[in-house]
């Protein structure tokens, strides 16, 4: 059976319009972190403007050992690394919780802002999770870039499954994301490439993290009113959206 794309986005909006607590609030606060991360890793382990610029007047000149000296002492050391990697880490686990909150609202399971913390209660199994695909998609992409974003697909049901299943393992995960995903991968792509438009407009500077407050949540229910389906929570994608 086709997937029925515009009902799906349509019951998606349909959420973003009732959902209590607001999906758009929840969307606000997880781009917001986000947005305070990027911020904080730049500052931690980035290149100031001013440096930057000197680099490339240097490099400009010929001056290839002060270009060297400059950029030797802007690298940061071991504890801002430290520091970053934990941000990273933290909005990994934020993101988690963004998905359960966003399970909860299409199931009409009682969501919560609080949803987005309930990721660190599954911190190990998450990081595991992300290493391993990170780590199959990567060997996927050394044979072309195709059979990665292939690979891709195939894993990307895997966290779903570990929120819904926390008793499985990794691996267990992994593969039920790929036989649930079986025949269904281009499908999927088409349904993220329908985003493309959206997806755009919030890389805009500014203004796109305004547009990414009601973007992230609308994408993010439309994948699981999509996940839903594909597992068989849902038998029929007419169903109707809580």
């Amino acid at each position: 059976m086709e997937l029925n794309r515009p009902l799906l986005k349509q019951q998606a909006k349909g959420l973003l319009s009732v959902s209590k607590p607001s999906a758009v609030a929840a969307g606000a606060i997880y781009v917001a972190l986000g947005a305070l991360m990027s911020f904080l890793s730049a500052r931690l382990v980035g290149i100031s403007y001013e440096t930057a610029e000197r680099i490339m007047r240097y490099y400009n000149e010929g001056n290839f050992e002060a270009v060297m000296r400059l950029w030797e002492d802007a690298q940061p050391g071991p504890a801002a690394w430290g520091i970053n990697l934990l941000l990273q880490l933290t909005m990994v686990v934020v993101g988690v919780g963004f998905t359960i909150f966003v399970l909860n609202t299409v199931r009409g399971a009682a969501p919560a802002l609080g949803n987005l913390l309930d990721g660190f209660s599954m911190l190990g199994r998450v990081l595991l999770l992300e290493l391993v695909m990170f780590a199959l998609v990567f060997l996927w992409s050394l044979l072309l870039v195709i059979p990665g974003i292939i690979a891709s697909y195939r894993y990307s049901m895997a966290l779903y499954i570990l929120i819904d299943h926390p008793e499985m393992g990794v691996m267990e995960c992994i593969r039920e994301s790929k036989r649930i995903t079986h025949g269904r991968k281009g499908e999927l792509f088409v349904l993220d490439l329908s985003f493309l438009g959206w997806n755009l407009l919030s890389s805009a500077p500014v203004v796109g993290y305004l547009i990414s407050v009601w973007v992230t949540p609308y994408i993010a229910l439309t994948h699981a009113l999509y996940y839903e389906r594909l597992s068989g929570h849902v038998a029929n994608e007419n169903f109707s959206a809580p």
